[in-house]
């Protein structure tokens, strides 16, 4: 297991059972980086093409930022420190990656994505991460369990 900052990784070798690797972050301004940095990493190791690294980074990212924005919107009560625990299996040609909060629930899978903005000049910033995701992942999950929101998404390896 390597550490890196307020990060932790480990990474299991391909085996009979597919590629898999883990990452904890603490909520802070470098979370999103760090996690970019190290799925860029497996991308490269695992030989994904672009277009797969780019719709996970992209997904990856939409879900970070509004875990930041919105998952805590108070000092943890509980006393526990804000956490976000990362997840990536790949099995063949799919993906699931796994992302983990202690944050406030929130179920991303019961909120249809915002109309489209029938204008430039009416349209408002924020609210179509959701309908990129849909867009590129193959499947979106959701489950609340002690305390934890778990997202998971499943992605399939793109031939080119």
């Amino acid at each position: 297991m390597a550490s890196l900052g307020c990060a932790s990784i480990s990474t299991t070798k391909p085996n009979n059972m597919g590629l898999k690797s883990d990452l904890t972050l603490s909520v802070d301004e470098d979370m999103i980086a760090r996690a970019s940095d190290w799925l860029d990493g497996l991308a490269r190791e695992w030989g994904w093409p672009k277009r797969t690294s780019f719709k996970l980074r992209l997904s990856l990212d939409e879900m970070l930022t509004n875990i930041m924005m919105y998952g805590y919107p108070d000092s943890r009560a509980s006393g526990d420190a804000p956490r976000v625990a990362l997840q990536l299996h790949q099995d063949g040609r799919t993906i699931v990656l796994t992302i983990k909060d202690n944050g406030v629930a929130f179920d991303p899978t019961a909120s249809p994505p915002r109309d489209l903005d029938t204008s430039v000049e009416d349209a408002e910033i924020g609210g179509h991460g959701l309908r990129l995701i849909r867009h590129y992942l193959e499947d979106i999950q959701y489950q609340r369990q002690n305390a934890w929101n778990h997202l998971t998404l499943i992605a399939h390896v793109d031939e080119t």
